[in-house]
């Protein structure tokens, strides 16, 4: 949890729908300064010249898309947690693969913002880490009522599922209250790579690369009996990394 108060940064077209969510965001004591947004390019001239730590950003507006905002903010060093807030579930899929930490569907109920708000704040504290303690030499994980302390190094890949993250070792399964994407940036010096929107692949685990239906790529991993798919989006970027063609 970050102890710094949060950002935000509401980016729709509808001003009724931002003022409605700017009273709920408001209500929480983990919220800081809010601003508003009536389309893309405003939100990028504000994200540009403000750092929002998080944008709260609607899919379908005229012009830039929220999903095309999206995409250009991951151009950003250290862009900006998503969470998209939007009527249409038929969009969850792309939200994901652009690493959101969020989908929440309109109308907002402020339960649900709340739970929003909790995967906003693990995300953007490990953002905060100072750059010499980005690099866990052991990861906090959970299984059962049981919390430890495990050497990244044990770590196989990893695995993200509704609410957590799981992580798999040659001893079992632990459970990560974090996202995928905030272990991404936490464990990439340590040799993790990012091979699917659901999947986080400790790379000296790797043994060989199937080609199964379609083309597409799974690898196959040394300690345990795993196979790993790779989206078609991430596989120049894993053939890269492993030196293949």
């Amino acid at each position: 949890m970050t102890s710094k108060l949060l950002s935000v940064l509401i980016v729709d077209d509808e001003p009724p729908i931002r003022a409605e969510l700017r009273y709920l965001l408001e209500q929480d004591s983990r919220i800081g300064e809010v601003a508003e947004a009536g389309n893309g390019t405003e939100a990028v001239e504000h994200v540009l010249a403000h750092r929002p730590d998080v944008l709260f950003l609607d899919i379908q507006m005229p012009g830039m898309s929220g999903i095309k905002l999206a995409e250009a903010l991951k151009n950003l060093r250290v862009p900006p947690a998503v969470v998209f807030v939007t009527a249409f579930s038929e969009h969850a899929v792309d939200a994901f693969e652009l690493d959101a930490v969020d989908y929440i569907l309109k109308p907002v109920e402020s339960s649900r913002l709340a739970k929003a708000l909790d995967r906003v704040a693990i995300e953007v504290s490990a953002r905060r880490v100072p750059a010499s303690e980005d690099r866990p030499r052991r990861l906090a994980v959970e299984r059962g009522a049981t919390r430890a302390f495990i050497p990244v190094s044990d770590i196989c890949y990893v695995e993200a599922r509704t609410d957590y993250s799981a992580v798999m070792c040659p001893g079992g399964e632990y459970l990560v209250n974090e996202s995928i994407s905030g272990l991404e940036r936490r464990l990439a010096p340590d040799g993790f790579l990012r091979v699917h929107r659901s999947y986080l692949v400790n790379v000296d685990d790797i043994h060989d690369i199937e080609v199964v239906r379609g083309g597409l790529m799974e690898l196959r991993l040394d300690r345990i009996d795993a196979k790993v798919p790779v989206s078609r989006r991430r596989a120049p970027e894993v053939k890269a990394r492993l030196g293949i063609q």
